[in-house]
């Protein structure tokens, strides 16, 4: 017998829209719930701890990883900060019968994949010049240097990640519900529960 999938990977560059596809799958199939990243970022406007991340301290992160309760993490250099994913919020969902939807990079997608059988979606911009659009409508104060950062780092995901996901959606400009519908496609063809 095959044994049911629980964790989805889906994942793409900064502002393509992962986020709100994965919250749309969430208000549509509620068996699936999204895992809590830990971060040692600042919170950001309106960002609540435990709910949005487990905003973590540089050597709280560090002391985590010791105890082995980050199970995958990244850092991300050129904003000196860390993410991963906390086994604490996994397991509780697991144990609690959800399906889990995993925001990440290429590290966590990896780890996912061969820990976790996930099926991994890499969702893409129908361009750069739209994804550079949707982030400074996202974060109309950010600066040339870190819009830059950002578009450099998306463009490496887009060449050099990108082929390593099970599958890649196009997210174009104004079609949400049309890679919407692709990725619930995927999702029942890998065989998640729904209900």
């Amino acid at each position: 017998m095959i044994q049911q999938k629980r964790v989805l990977v889906i994942a793409g560059p900064t502002g393509v829209g992962e986020s709100t596809i994965t919250k749309k799958i969430i208000k549509q199939y509620p068996i699936f719930k999204r895992l809590i990243t830990a971060t040692t970022r600042e919170p950001r406007l309106n960002e609540k701890n435990r709910k949005d991340y487990y905003f973590f301290s540089a050597d709280r992160f560090k002391d985590e990883i010791k105890k082995g309760n980050i199970i995958e993490h990244t850092f991300i250099k050129n904003r000196n900060v860390y993410y991963g994913s906390y086994k604490y919020d996994l397991e509780n969902k697991l144990k609690k019968g959800h399906n889990i939807i995993v925001n990440t990079d290429i590290v966590g997608a990896k780890y996912y994949k061969k820990n976790y059988n996930a099926a991994t979606i890499f969702i893409k911009p129908d361009s750069l010049a739209n994804l550079k659009k949707r982030q400074l409508f996202r974060n109309k104060n950010i600066s040339k240097d870190e819009l830059r950062k950002r578009m450099n780092y998306a463009k490496q995901e887009i060449n050099n990640e990108a082929p390593f996901y099970s599958y890649t959606v196009i997210n174009k400009q104004d079609e949400l519900n049309s890679a919407m519908k692709k990725v619930i496609k995927i999702i029942k063809t890998e065989g998640y529960c729904l209900k």
